[in-house]
């Protein structure tokens, strides 16, 4: 039984190397989070015109495109390694991400059925997904992102204007960025 503990604690310590390893060369995510202030800054400025919802959601769907695009630039930018093929953690960090891409159906489905919550559903995704994150980078600005984002999208998003929801996602992405580059001084 002693041996058997011995190996737990082990396997804990190794996972917790994998941890730091990943925050460490990929900055706790800050790429993707950089890339999420401009495009919620694109979402902004669709949200602020005066197209008909149908449209301004097509062309939220066209800026949301830019994220990965954007993310890989800003990973080059800062010189941080957009895959770490060395830390088989980072594929998690991946599957991770491709959660989000399975929820995001919904967001697709709230397009033709409640078009005018939209924008409110695809912001809850976002951060819902990124408690997980909190997880893998040992983050507590994502953990508390995770809730944050979530209820308070959820809060404005039934109360507001759609360009209400994108200035204060906008927001927070810039704080939460400030946090994440904070994290990272200390890592």
């Amino acid at each position: 039984m002693e041996k058997k503990k011995y190996d737990l604690v082990q396997l804990q310590e190794m996972v917790d190397y994998l941890r730091r390893d990943s925050a460490i060369k990929n900055k706790k995510g800050i790429a993707f989070i950089g890339a999420s202030v401009l495009v919620w800054f694109g979402i902004l400025m669709v949200h602020l015109t005066a197209l008909p919802i149908q449209e301004k959601n097509l062309y939220t769907w066209f800026v949301v495109a830019l994220l990965m695009p954007l993310a890989i630039m800003i990973t080059r930018i800062l010189k941080i390694k957009f895959q770490n093929k060395d830390n088989p953690l980072n594929q998690l960090g991946f599957l991770i991400t491709m959660n989000e891409a399975l929820y995001i159906t919904i967001a697709c489905w709230t397009y033709a059925e409640a078009p005018e919550k939209m924008l409110m559903i695809l912001a809850m995704i976002f951060g819902a997904h990124l408690l997980l994150f909190g997880w893998l980078y040992q983050s507590r600005s994502y953990y508390i992102s995770a809730g944050l984002v979530t209820i308070g999208a959820l809060m404005i998003g039934s109360c507001y204007p759609t360009w209400v929801l994108a200035a204060c996602m906008l927001v927070y992405e810039i704080l939460l960025t400030m946090c994440l580059v904070m994290e990272n001084r200390k890592v």
